[in-house]
């Protein structure tokens, strides 16, 4: 029964607790319990309480945290688990724990400033308090969508404005041409004294040059994607989830491609493949570089520090082989959309503003015709 006599009284009437059991619009089981003088009195509360809990708007009851539930779970089918990963650890890492209890109608747009002040003095790149910013804005709008609230607070402050200006080529890490033969050579010297685990550290490092292609991409590679001189782009592999790896699709529609080999790697994959042939397990199935699985993460990176050192050269990451792949391309003035093509980028443009202050020919060559406009 939802009033309890109690043992109290006051100015003789009788005290009751007046408690009301009811299920919020997220599913989740709620109690609210309220005092009252008197039988009269315990009642009308009751029915008030009913009444108010029917008519209170689903945006009042609403936490930014019970939101961030329905958000996600309308999200999961537009990205990949890795992508959905990624947004997972942002909102239960970092937005969450400062603004999961504050209610959806109570986050206004003093309250967004607080969380991006918040942000600001914690030991972040302007480019991170960026994303974070994105993702918290793109579950607002959501809200929004959905007419919980009638705008999103984060659009109205605007995103995090990086004060310090960067030049292009700062942030840019790669290989020249001769620097790639050195670092190949390093990782074939390391591989014919080894195991054909070995060699699978060499192909990889040899695909990520030759290809330009995402590590996920090469970790995914199986020997059934290569047809002839062509390697079709159709998956991709990620370890950075709990569990098992996971494979998926590639990171976006432009990066489903076919990529023309050049001589130097038909010839290694080759070679490779007759090593993989003396498995006896061999399948078409066979991850180009690990065999039966892929090659770990930790392992690539190990090895990639070994390479760049018995060649004597600067480390890069590993994701910067994708940057020396476009910018061989870029200094022999390989059309800008074909290595965006190469590269699986979604928009040329994007290509286009990492990559076009490597144009230094095209300048000359701008320069050299307007010289020859005299009079």
């Amino acid at each position: 029964m939802p009033i309890y006599k109690t043992k109290s009284k006051k100015n003789g009437k009788q005290q009751y607790r007046v408690r009301i059991n009811y299920t919020d619009n997220t599913g989740t089981q709620r109690q609210l319990t309220r005092i009252a003088y008197g039988a009269a009195e315990a009642s009308d509360l009751e029915r008030r309480l009913y009444e108010e809990i029917k008519q209170t708007p689903v945006e009042k009851k609403l936490t930014l945290r019970t939101m961030y539930d329905e958000y996600f779970d309308s999200v999961k089918s537009d990205f990949r688990e890795t992508t959905l990963d990624k947004k997972r650890q942002m909102f239960e890492n970092v937005i969450l724990p400062e603004v999961g209890d504050i209610k959806l109608s109570d986050f206004d747009i003093p309250a967004a400033q607080k969380w991006k002040n918040n942000l600001s003095s914690r030991d972040y790149t302007c480019k991170t308090c960026q994303n974070y910013y994105t993702q918290f804005s793109a579950m607002l709008s959501f809200a929004v969508k959905m007419g919980y609230i009638p705008r999103n607070p984060l659009q109205a402050l605007g995103n995090f404005r990086n004060s310090e200006f960067e030049l292009p080529q700062e942030k840019l890490h790669y290989y020249t041409a001769e620097q790639v033969k050195k670092y190949l050579l390093a990782a074939y010297n390391t591989a014919k004294n080894g195991t054909i685990t070995d060699w699978g550290y060499y192909v990889f490092f040899a695909l990520a040059v030759y290809t330009g292609a995402r590590k996920g991409e090469i970790n995914a590679l199986k020997w059934s994607d290569i047809d002839n001189n062509i390697i079709h782009i159709r998956r991709s592999l990620t370890q950075k989830i709990k569990g098992d790896d996971i494979e998926t699709a590639p990171k976006n529609r432009s990066s489903y491609r076919d990529l023309q080999m050049p001589e130097p790697l038909i010839k290694i994959l080759d070679e490779h493949r007759l090593r993989h042939k003396t498995d006896t397990r061999f399948s078409e199935d066979f991850r180009v570089c690990g065999g039966v699985t892929a090659l770990r993460d930790t392992s690539i990176e190990l090895r990639n520090t070994t390479y760049a050192k018995a060649a004597e050269l600067p480390h890069i990451r590993i994701h910067d082989f994708r940057h020396t792949h476009a910018s061989l391309l870029v200094n022999e003035g390989i059309n800008i959309q074909e290595i965006a093509r190469r590269l699986g980028h979604s928009n040329v443009e994007t290509t286009w503003q990492t990559y076009a202050h490597l144009y230094p020919r095209e300048e000359e060559r701008a320069v050299k015709i307007l010289n020859n406009i005299c009079f």
